[in-house]
């Protein structure tokens, strides 16, 4: 709890935590408004995935040139140009009129959010080296506290909101305005300067290539568990609808909670091990999950959510603080592999659905986890 009393007590430590939150209260309100758009626009749900497919392909364009845009305008003014895209941009998806207007927003869309990403966990490294403290996995439990605000009130208001762009603009507005009178906290620093090297020279792609893959294999398992977490508890477990849509909630309680307490645990066991033995927790939680026990298969969501929670924030870290590599190249490469894993899982998992069942759709997601696992295994332990 030490990370949590750091960010409180400090404006320096608690406005880029704040970013973290912005960035997924704004996907949690677009999320609940999918079907309405889905439905004004008369897409079936192959379209809609495809239109999402271009969110994922705008930051796979974007995360190339990330680092470079760091090191030309400095880290800081990276930042405050992001998160300002990215609130004006999340608007634009609800305005679309056509499905190619749509498909375009959203690669939009995909391009500051990718920016967004990257700055803001380059932003949290940076901030802990030259300060030597522990708070990324912190601002990770930040993150998932914004999804549930974005989607929790945004639900509860929904029915009071005649037009959806009207909330998303409020909502939008709300957090340009909080996040400038803030940004003079971070809006000076720049990245640690580091003697030009490749972070494509052979000694340093095999660690990248390994992290890339972890945080493509449990993102794209958390994607899945975001979209398909109801339906097997509706469909598999047979739950009561009331009952259906508490998978994810404890999904993303423990996710929360486990990124409160991750940092300290980082501080004493170091990013390999946690990134081991979360990968292997989330594997164990697939397969309660997969007993087809309504009761267990909550206690699995919840075991998959602590496991997942610490390891996506300690990928950030030890990519983030890789020799010879600088911050944001390696933050870069992680997190635009895992940002597409994260959108291309629930595609994948509806494709297995489809094709064989829904639970076993699941038991690649205990393999993916399981494979990420292995991967970490093989980590340098320094």
């Amino acid at each position: 709890m030490n990370s949590l009393r750091l960010v409180f007590s400090n404006l320096r430590y608690f406005t880029p935590v704040f970013l973290f939150a912005t960035l997924n209260i704004l996907y949690g309100t677009w999320a609940i408004y999918i079907p309405k758009i889905t439905a004004k626009l008369q897409l079936s749900e192959g379209e809609l995935g495809f239109a999402v497919f271009f969110m994922a392909l705008g930051t796979l364009c974007t995360i190339p040139f990330v680092p470079r845009f760091i090191k030309n305008i400095g880290l800081g003014k990276a930042v405050l140009f992001a998160v300002i895209g990215f609130c004006v941009l999340i608007i634009q998806p609800f305005l679309a009129s056509t499905y190619v207007l749509l498909c375009a927003s959203l690669f939009g869309v995909g391009i500051f959010s990718g920016l967004l990403d990257v700055t803001i966990n380059t932003l949290v490294t940076e901030i802990e080296r030259r300060d030597e403290v522990h708070f990324m996995s912190v601002s990770h439990g930040f993150f998932s506290l914004g999804g549930m605000l974005g989607a929790g009130l945004g639900s509860l208001l929904m029915p009071y909101i005649a037009l959806p762009k009207w909330h998303i603009a409020g909502v939008s507005a709300l957090l340009i305005l909080i996040n400038l009178l803030l940004c003079k906290h971070y809006f000076s620093i720049k990245a640690a300067a580091h003697e030009e090297t490749s972070s494509f020279k052979l000694k340093n792609l095999r660690p990248l290539v390994g992290l890339a893959l972890i945080g493509f294999l449990v993102m794209a398992a958390e994607g899945a568990i975001v979209d398909w977490s109801a339906l097997y508890m509706e469909q598999v477990t047979l739950a009561s609808a009331a009952l259906a849509g508490l998978g994810y909630t404890i999904f993303n309680g423990t996710m929360a909670i486990g990124r409160f307490f991750g940092d300290a645990i980082s501080a004493s066991y170091g990013s390999r091990l946690i990134i081991i033995v979360g990968s292997f927790i989330a594997a164990i939680g697939f397969g309660i999950i997969l007993s087809g026990s309504t009761i267990y298969a909550l206690l699995g969501f919840g075991a998959v959510g602590l496991g997942l929670s610490i390891v996506v924030p300690e990928l950030f870290r030890y990519s983030g603080n890789l020799k010879g590599i600088r911050a944001e190249e390696g933050i870069s490469f992680i997190a635009g592999t895992g940002f597409v894993g994260l959108l291309l899982g629930p595609v994948f998992l509806g494709f297995l659905a489809e094709t064989f069942s829904l639970k076993g759709s699941f038991s690649a997601l205990l393999c993916f986890t399981a494979l990420a696992g292995l991967i970490a295994v093989r980590l340098k332990r320094n």
